[in-house]
């Protein structure tokens, strides 16, 4: 069990796996920068968070549920949670999470969304099999089950996060393609590698944000 003080955001998985290196800068040091990918995610959500229920049939959405596990020591809040209730009477817990973008080719999505659903069952004591991603590109909701092997990738990954978030170990840079698309490239510098002066720039950026300065006259 995890104290409050020890949870990671839910968004940290999808950070990780998009780049260890970024999920470091982001949840360690502390480092956010927006782009038009972040700003466009941002705006895309904002709509999702509105804290509204809505009630279609036998169809509950609970939108921007505050969610977390003391076992996985993980918080954060949902898009959506549909509550369906079946013709035996039986109520189903399904998760749905908004991306701005299209489908992914590795799994961050689906670990996001299967991490959320660990926090429900173990909120609720309920058994979620399955959930959704619905991306805004194509408009289209894919469905999601929540099986053993996604489970096990969302609890090793978890457990990833919290070792660097613990040691505070940040991953040296590495430059590849997806770097591009990085809103955190500049701090980063990844075209530098594996060199202090890249660490050293990452460092007294950060003590120049909050160390206090001498006032001058």
């Amino acid at each position: 069990m995890y104290n409050e003080d020890q949870y990671i955001m839910l968004s940290a998985l999808q950070h990780y796996i998009f780049c260890p290196r970024q999920c470091g800068l982001i949840h360690v040091y502390g480092l956010w920068t927006e782009n038009r990918f972040t700003a466009k995610g941002e705006v895309f959500h904002d709509r999702v968070h509105s804290g509204e229920t809505e009630s279609r049939g036998d169809v509950v959405t609970e939108r921007g549920l505050t969610i977390y596990s003391k076992r996985l020591g993980l918080s954060g809040k949902t898009d959506a949670v549909e509550f369906i209730t079946d013709d035996n009477g039986t109520v189903r817990v399904h998760p749905v999470e908004y991306k701005s973008g299209s489908p992914k080719i590795d799994n961050c999505d689906k670990v996001q969304l299967c991490a959320q659903a660990l926090c429900l069952e173990e909120m609720m004591n309920v058994t979620i099999e399955s959930g959704a991603l619905y991306y805004g590109e194509t408009r289209h909701r894919h469905a999601v089950i929540i099986d053993v092997d996604l489970r096990n990738e969302t609890e090793s990954i978890i457990q990833s996060v919290h070792t660097m978030v613990d040691s505070r170990i940040v991953p040296h840079a590495g430059h590849s393609k997806k770097c591009g698309a990085c809103s955190l490239f500049d701090e980063c510098m990844p075209k530098l590698g594996n060199t202090a002066s890249a660490e050293t720039r990452i460092k007294n950026y950060i003590e120049e944000l909050y160390l206090p300065h001498e006032e001058t006259s």
